[in-house]
């Protein structure tokens, strides 16, 4: 069984007024030297067996068709993640 991990992020000319929340809160908390936030999704699928390339090939469609909206947002990874690094 492995793990494909999808990451999603609004298109660099959409406003991300929950980045922009953010980066209002980091400061208002004190962390400092943080020009800018955005923020994204990250989307984890379970594959039953061996990720082929035609498994990735699945992934990536359903990343443009399904887990993000094309008109605003951009599909910036899609990677099979280490079992070892889950772990940690």
């Amino acid at each position: 069984m492995g793990r494909v991990v999808v990451e999603v992020m609004p298109k660099p000319e959409i406003l991300d007024p929950q980045g922009k929340a953010i980066g209002t809160g980091l400061a208002r908390l004190g962390f400092e030297g943080f020009t800018s936030v955005r923020q994204g999704k990250r989307f984890e699928l379970e594959v039953d067996g061996d990720i082929t390339d035609a498994v990735l090939a699945q992934v990536e469609e359903a990343a443009t068709k399904l887990l993000s909206n094309p008109v605003i947002e951009d599909v910036v990874a899609v990677r099979v993640e280490d079992p070892a690094e889950a772990a940690k």
